[in-house]
């Protein structure tokens, strides 16, 4: 997996109706996105933006791990990530989100995988989204194996779906 040092990329939000929007992105191979927000603001014919940053959230922390896992030669099975969003007030009293929590799952027991505290030890370093994020917002999370075992907590911890 090799990315440029630097890249830019584009998305365009083309609203539909109130706070509906299509998001198309800037590969043609990638289906439209519909956004809304969550009732009564919006109508709820699509996932909000709130919701779309706790998916980036996990689904990159799984994709991270699961790239990991397969470097040092392990077939982790189907992951499960599991992304706790919890909105609080900020000091002027606007909605925020205060607070990130991911749990990921994987369907072999720790035992069995190769080179886990080395792949533990950096897959979240390598998740794009995740260390964008915590510069502003606390992420916890916790890698769960087959046997329901945490095998690794990073963040605040506690605060974890």
């Amino acid at each position: 997996m090799i990315c440029p040092m630097e890249e830019e990329f584009q998305i365009e939000l083309r609203q539909q109706a109130d706070y509906r929007f299509e998001v198309h992105f800037d590969n043609p191979a990638v289906p439209v996105l519909i956004t809304d927000e969550d009732a009564p603001v919006g109508a709820d014919t699509g996932p909000s933006p709130t919701r779309l940053l706790g998916t980036a959230v996990a689904n990159c922390l799984a994709a991270s791990l699961l790239f990991a896992m397969r470097k040092f030669r392990n077939e982790p099975g189907p992951l499960r990530a599991v992304a706790t969003v919890r909105l609080s007030r900020n000091e002027n009293k606007r909605l925020r989100i205060g607070h990130i929590g991911v749990d990921l799952h994987f369907a072999m027991a720790a035992s069995q995988v190769q080179m886990l505290d080395r792949i533990l030890s950096q897959f979240e370093d390598f998740c794009v989204v995740t260390q964008s994020v915590r510069a502003a917002i606390p992420v916890d999370v916790r890698v769960i194996d087959a046997t329901g075992t945490v095998v690794r907590a990073s963040g605040t911890v506690g605060s974890a779906a």
